[in-house]
C-alpha cells in the first residue's frame, strides 16, 4: 500500500498544480495529507509487526498484479492532460478503487488491530472520494469516470478490469 499512496501522492502534487476546479486543488490537499499521514502509520505498523521499515517489495502484492493494485498509473501523464480535472479523476477513481480491494483484503485476512483500523479508514475515505470525483465529473463533464464508482463489496478487482474481461485467481497475501 506504501508504494500505491506514494503514486496518488505523485498525482496530487500535480493536480495542486494544474487544477481548474477549487474542488481539485482542495482534493488533492487532502490526499497528500491523508495518504502521507496513513504511510507513516504503515511504516509504524510494519517496524512493530516485522522489525524493520517498510521495504521497496515488502510482503507480496496481496495476489493482485500491478494493474489491480492501481501501480500501472503514469503521474507523468497528467503533465499534458487536457482538460485536466477530468483526466485526474479517470486516473484516480481506478487509483482509489484499487486501494479499497487492498483494504478489503486486509480486514478479510489480516489479523493487526491497528492495520485493519487503518484499512477501514482508508476504504472509507476513498469510497467517499470516489463518489465525490464521479459527481464533480458527471457536473463538468457530462458522465462520471469511465472506470465507475467504489466496488461492489465481495468484487475482488476494479470495476474496469471486468469490463476489459481481466480477472484475479485469488486475494492471497
Amino acid at each position: 500500500m506504501k508504494p500505491h499512496h506514494e503514486s496518488a501522492i505523485e498525482m496530487a502534487e500535480i493536480a495542486q498544480q494544474r487544477f481548474q476546479h477549487p474542488e481539485i486543488e482542495e482534493l488533492a490537499g487532502n490526499i497528500i495529507a491523508s495518504q502521507s499521514d496513513e504511510i507513516e502509520t504503515l511504516d509504524s505498523i510494519h517496524e512493530r509487526l516485522y522489525g524493520e521499515p517498510i521495504g521497496e517489495m515488502s510482503h507480496g502484492s496481496m495476489g493482485m498484479s500491478e494493474e489491480e493494485m492501481g501501480m500501472e498509473t503514469d503521474a507523468g501523464a497528467l503533465e499534458t492532460a487536457e482538460p485536466f480535472d477530468r483526466a485526474f479523476i479517470d486516473m484516480m477513481v481506478p487509483h482509489h478503487q484499487s486501494a479499497i480491494l487492498m483494504a478489503r483484503i486486509e480486514l478479510a485476512e489480516g489479523e493487526d488491530e491497528e492495520a485493519q483500523s487503518l484499512a477501514t479508514a482508508i476504504s472509507d475515505a476513498q469510497s467517499r472520494e470516489i463518489e465525490a470525483m464521479n459527481e464533480w465529473r458527471t457536473k463538468w463533464y457530462g458522465g462520471p469516470s469511465p472506470a465507475g464508482g467504489v466496488p461492489e463489496e465481495g468484487e475482488s478487482v476494479p470495476p474496469s478490469e471486468h469490463e476489459s474481461g481481466g480477472a484475479t485467481e485469488s486475494m492471497e497475501h
